[in-house]
């Protein structure tokens, strides 16, 4: 799998990581190729921590650039 150049997820399934994840909240994603080769994508997730999660619980997601700054502070933020 080619490793994912997008920023965000959107949580679309949280069974078995229901601490981890909350669904539909954006996640910022830490950019980890060996990880994509595997179909998992590494997540900065409720602890925020990262760690790796199967991609199919996420949904991919691009902002502006606006909305990404805002998007960032609010995550920094926190």
């Amino acid at each position: 799998m080619r490793p994912s150049t997008k920023q965000f997820a959107l949580c679309i399934d949280n069974s078995g990581n229901e601490a981890s994840l909350i669904l539909g909240k954006v996640y910022r994603i830490v950019a980890d190729a060996r990880a994509a080769k595997d179909d998992l994508v590494r997540i900065i997730d409720e602890s925020g921590e990262d760690y790796l999660f199967d991609k199919d619980q996420f949904a991919f997601v691009e902002f502006p650039a606006a909305v990404r700054k805002k998007v960032l502070a609010i995550q920094n933020a926190s």
